[in-house]
């Protein structure tokens, strides 16, 4: 799916932005997997991917059974 590519990078951009503009508070807890799927209407898959992407970019944290939260910022941030 060649648009795969430029959504999963286009979505984690989105939720980055609002991460660090502040429409996403430290502590938040984002829609699930699903509702992000059908928001931006893309794959659980893409969801994924940029699931991975923001928690190795250190912004979100994932709790199994509970959902992921926007991370609290770090000192280097």
């Amino acid at each position: 799916m060649p648009t795969e590519k430029v959504d999963y990078r286009r979505i984690a951009t989105e939720i980055t932005e609002k991460i660090k503009s502040g429409d996403l508070a430290p502590g938040e807890k984002l829609p699930s997997t699903r509702q992000l799927a059908e928001q931006y209407g893309v794959h659980i898959s893409t969801i994924n991917r940029v699931m991975t992407i923001l928690k190795d970019r250190g912004l979100v944290e994932g709790h199994p059974g509970k959902g992921v939260y926007v991370a609290e910022p770090t000192q280097s941030s």
